[in-house]
């Protein structure tokens, strides 16, 4: 079946609606995402059956653990969803702020105003909170999306989107502001990439295997998340019962996401005192150690890791571990395997901590903190629509900023190029 006319009508609705989201007044913004959260705090049984055959399905289809987990919209999920979106709602209006100006010597002032992205196309895989989240944001910043969830999800997904789109009209805005692609063939998806005079960025939230389906065919931008290989170094200098608690926090809380630590580097030093006891905490939770020869030493039921786990996104719970003699290995290590997601240091020292943030360049850095942070919510945006691991245009959670952009604007009073 062709799906070129049916996504074609998508993106050409979706640039109309921007162009009326980019005008529409904050208030009316505001409200939309106001009257979403209502919505979708009534909705709850109606939310719970279609999420309930999705589940259903996920399992007759073989798919268990922290896979399933993601689908699941838990009364809690659901609650985490209508504060997100109140959160949004309350959030400084990003558009139209001159974000600097600068006085040239004829006079003229020229400034850079913050502006709407307009069209974002986003491709997901099983979590259909990313429906909620990703169209509150690209609400709140005057842009219109298309979503593309995966066939895990749709049921959960076109429930969702439904709500959404009611919620938009009753504000007065497009409901075509936010579009839901019905229907799980990749073949839609390859349509949505060849859309370059309609969809403006295309965000991939998922596997790498998708992301990379994405950013080959894609015909737009896109804004890439490969994998999250996070690691966690716990130096020297650590308080070692706070370091338990990150550390345990980092890989057991919700392994099968992308800021769950997948490598816990531990300095020499302190390994013979620390090791044993956290590999009997993971044991405890049903954590699969694969570690280096030093680990294997101290933490005997920890099978062998290969080259292939250092570079590992497990999403599960899986944990390679190794000690370092030093930071500087620690580091050494983070460039070699990481992919510039999150990493933390976990140190009593100031001086150690600051050169960690310093010198160790991925999307966010913690110090004595767990790696589950980076998220939009948890960083103070609100909610995010992904995490770029890609420089341009952004890095790290993107969060409503992020998805505008700046135009040049300049005053003058009669200047005439000579």
């Amino acid at each position: 079946m062709s799906y070129e006319n049916a996504i074609r009508s998508m993106g050409q609705k979706a640039r109309r609606a921007a162009r009326i989201m980019a005008t529409a007044g904050s208030e009316a913004r505001r409200r939309a995402l106001e009257e979403a959260a209502e919505a979708l705090g009534r909705a709850g049984d109606r939310i719970a059956q279609a999420n309930a055959e999705d589940l259903k399905q996920a399992e007759e289809r073989g798919i268990s653990g922290a896979k399933l987990e993601r689908l699941r919209l838990s009364e809690k999920v659901v609650g985490e969803m209508v504060a997100g979106l109140r959160e949004v709602a309350l959030l400084p209006d990003p558009l139209g702020e001159i974000v600097r100006m600068w006085r040239r010597p004829n006079g003229l002032r020229v400034g850079r105003m913050r502006i709407p992205l307009g069209v974002i196309g986003i491709v997901y895989e099983s979590r259909p909170n990313v429906t909620v989240d990703a169209a509150a944001l690209c609400v709140k910043a005057g842009n219109s999306v298309i979503l593309r969830g995966g066939s895990e999800a749709f049921r959960s997904n076109r429930c969702l989107a439904g709500i959404l789109r009611e919620s938009l009209e009753k504000a007065g805005l497009p409901p075509d502001a936010v579009q839901l692609v019905e229907t799980t063939d990749r073949e839609a998806v390859l349509e949505m990439l060849k859309l370059e005079d309609s969809i403006d960025v295309m965000i991939p939230r998922g596997g790498e295997e998708l992301i990379r389906f994405v950013a080959e065919n894609a015909r737009m931008p896109v804004l890439k998340h490969y994998k999250g290989v996070c690691h966690v170094y716990v130096d020297e200098s650590a308080d070692l019962a706070m370091a338990r608690g990150i550390c345990f926090n980092s890989k057991v809380q919700r392994p099968g996401v992308c800021n769950a630590m997948e490598t816990l580097l531990v300095h020499e030093k302190i390994a013979e005192s620390f090791l044993p006891p956290m590999a009997e905490d993971y044991r405890k939770a049903g954590v699969e150690l694969r570690g280096c020869p030093r680990t294997r030493a101290l933490a005997p039921e920890c099978g062998a890791a290969v080259e292939e786990d250092w570079a590992a996104e497990y999403l599960d719970l899986i944990l390679a571990v190794r000690v370092v003699d030093s930071m500087e290995e620690a580091m050494e290590h983070i460039a070699a395997y990481g992919s510039d997601h999150t990493e933390a240091i976990v140190t009593d020292n100031f001086e150690r901590a600051h050169r960690f943030l310093e010198q160790v360049q991925s999307s966010l850095v913690l110090v004595n903190a767990s790696t589950r942070f980076n998220d939009g919510f948890q960083l103070g945006l609100g909610a995010e629509i992904g995490i770029s691991t890609s420089r341009l245009h952004a890095f790290g959670p993107m969060g409503v900023e992020e998805l505008t952009t700046t135009k040049f604007v300049a005053l003058g009073d009669g200047q005439v190029r000579t």
